[in-house]
């Protein structure tokens, strides 16, 4: 069973997981709006791509630490 702090770690990294979520959701949304201008600005298209990817893999190290994989 998993100790109090451990708990409290855990509903820390969910909470901040739920945030990551929703950054990366608006700049998805972001980066949707960007490309429908008639000359969208590539610079500033990549650089939300970039941090869209960087927020995805932060994202899968959190789920990884809540979920770690069990090799039974």
């Amino acid at each position: 069973m998993n100790s109090p702090s451990q708990m409290d770690r855990i509903e820390v990294l969910r909470l901040e997981l739920e945030h990551l979520k929703r950054q990366h959701r608006d700049l998805d949304e972001a980066i949707a709006a960007l490309s429908e201008k008639a000359a969208p600005d590539q610079f500033t298209l990549k650089r939300l791509k970039k941090q869209k990817l960087a927020l995805k893999d932060r994202i899968a190290r959190i789920e990884d630490d809540i979920l770690p994989d069990i090799i039974a």
